[in-house]
């Protein structure tokens, strides 16, 4: 989030009178809406594109949608594509996606272009990554430029806070999440009057961005698995276990993060690193199949449809590769974000219990996994297990989660995260 140096309020700090918010209202409503209608043209581009290249095309071709061949040429071309638009678009595409979380820098308006398309093709082509970082960057970028030309009056830090609120609001349909974004950003820091003045426009921003994409896009991530009911006296041990092994998992993905970032970079030109990464992805989709492509939003639901139609050996497949998927399309260059793939994985692991254990509730092994892969991968405690708990629509795993995030934070508070500085050195 954006920084501004402020003095730590006390507890007796006094709300803000009404004449003080109310400018941000009509700055944070217009974020909020633009920054839907970016994230929903590019999805809407991306997926088109998508059904192109994988539909009509390969049936053109007499090659089959799923075959090995065509997942191998698909995620060659894409990495030879995003490689061209790195290399020859003004601005490259931005800076190095490694570096890059949700807290986006602010990026002149002539990288915005690259980094679209860059993203666009990413998501269309196959690799295992989300929209969420770049989309975010370029709404950060825009609204910077745009915010302080048209409404000049307005704070030059708000708007990179409006508009990554915006974007989280209309990423998950729902203002909680960039409520929860924000106060775990801003508790960090030290702030000015009461947290919910200083919420009051982001919170504005990211209403309005979920409203928008509900409107346009209409989202849902309820998974449709069955409702868990009351906790069992065996639910505890198993929340305990599975997030805790996911949170571990996840880390190991993290620690190599580095390592395998540093080896595609001895590459050193965009049409090598991202071909390469290509030509790995290529081979783990081999192993992993078509599920393991893509963001992984769409393949969740064809897991959960379906708990009981792959073996545990089948899912431990699938949560492996594409957690691996996952780390070298963020390390060798491809731009996009990393909470949707990692709620694969999680997904993969949690329906791996059940396969392994019956006993254990398919709604409970999925929002554990989750909670604990989302925790190693992107350090966010409260999205976390906002996410979790929305993918399961079940109220009886709520206080399981709660619990369950304790020992999986444990683990990974502290150590190095997903995201690297630009000399390369993980951040903690």
């Amino acid at each position: 989030m954006a920084q501004e140096t402020t003095q730590q309020a006390s507890p007796s700090s006094p709300t803000a009178p009404a004449r003080a918010l109310l400018p941000f209202i009509l700055p944070a409503v217009l974020v909020g809406v633009a920054a839907s209608l970016v994230l929903v043209g590019v999805s809407t581009a991306a997926e088109r594109l998508q059904r192109v290249l994988w539909g009509p095309l390969p049936d053109a071709l007499g090659v089959g949608r799923s075959s090995v061949l065509w997942m191998f040429v698909m995620l060659v071309a894409t990495g030879i594509a995003v490689g061209l638009v790195v290399w020859k678009i003004p601005g490259h595409a931005g800076p190095d996606p490694a570096t890059i979380g949700l807290d986006a820098p602010v990026l002149p308006p002539a990288v915005l272009p690259g980094l679209v398309l860059a993203t666009g093709l990413m998501l269309a082509g196959g690799p295992s990554l989300g929209p969420e970082n770049p989309i975010i960057a370029v709404n950060v970028g825009l609204a910077a430029w745009l915010g302080t030309r048209f409404l000049p009056r307005t704070p030059g830090t708000l708007w990179p806070v409006l508009a990554e609120a915006a974007t989280i609001g209309a990423l998950f349909g729902t203002p909680v999440a960039a409520a929860l974004v924000i106060s775990e950003a801003l508790a960090g820091r030290p702030m000015a009057g009461r947290l919910w003045d200083n919420l009051f426009a982001p919170l504005t921003a990211g209403a309005c961005g979920a409203i928008t994409t509900t409107l346009v896009a209409r989202p849902a991530f309820d998974l449709g698995l069955p409702p868990m009911g009351h906790p069992r006296a065996g639910d505890l041990p198993a929340a305990l276990v599975i997030a805790s092994v996911a949170a571990l998992l996840g880390m190991c993905a993290v620690h190599a993060f580095p390592y395998v970032h540093t080896a595609f970079r001895r590459l050193r030109h965009p049409m090598l690193m991202l071909p390469a990464g290509g030509v790995v992805l290529g081979a783990l989709a081999a192993l992993g199949g078509p599920l393991t492509l893509f963001k992984g939003l769409s393949e969740i639901g064809l897991l959960t449809r379906d708990p009981e139609g792959w073996s545990a050996g089948q899912f431990a497949t699938m949560t492996v590769v594409k957690l691996a998927a996952l780390l070298v399309a963020a390390a060798c260059g491809f731009r996009g974000g990393r909470i949707f793939p990692a709620v694969f994985v999680g997904t993969a692991l949690g329906l791996c219990a059940h396969a392994l254990v019956p006993a254990v509730h398919p709604s409970l092994g999925v929002a554990t996994g989750v909670l604990g892969m989302l925790l190693a991968i992107t350090r966010q405690g409260w999205v976390s297990l906002f996410t979790a708990a929305v993918l399961v629509s079940s109220p009886g795993v709520l206080a399981l989660l709660c619990i369950a995030s304790l020992p999986a934070w444990l683990l990974v508070t502290g150590r190095p995260q997903m995201q690297l500085r630009e000399d390369g050195t993980p951040v903690r």
